[in-house]
């Protein structure tokens, strides 16, 4: 793993978050949308984006932090080897490619080729 690509919050009040997270020191914006932002945080990015619905065969829509992979396909038939499940097989988005699992409390998790 290479480190953690970003942290992805989701949230019913878009503006208050980006107002939030935009006034905290260095903390422009690199990118917003109506439904959301994505800030710079060091080498990771924390992506602010509207609740609601998930899209079907869209990334699951709830709070996670993705880790970078060199390697997505492999990563992911390492921990399939050591026994994980995958919530989402790799799969390609409009930003990469994902796969998903849930750690042992639940928390979403996202591989993410680099």
């Amino acid at each position: 793993m290479s480190g953690v690509a970003e942290i992805a919050l989701f949230t019913d009040d878009v503006e208050a978050a980006k107002a939030f997270y935009g006034d905290l020191p260095s903390a422009e914006p690199e990118a917003e949308w109506p439904n959301g932002a994505i800030f710079a945080v060091g080498s990771a990015k924390l992506l602010v984006h509207g609740r609601g619905t998930a899209i079907e065969n869209g990334p699951p829509n709830e709070d996670h932090f993705a880790l970078s992979v060199s390697d997505l396909e492999g990563s992911c038939h390492e921990l399939r080897a050591r026994g994980f499940a995958l919530l989402v097989e790799p799969r390609g988005y409009p930003l990469g490619r994902s796969a998903y699992l849930r750690d042992p409390d639940g928390r979403l998790v996202e591989f993410s080729q680099a």
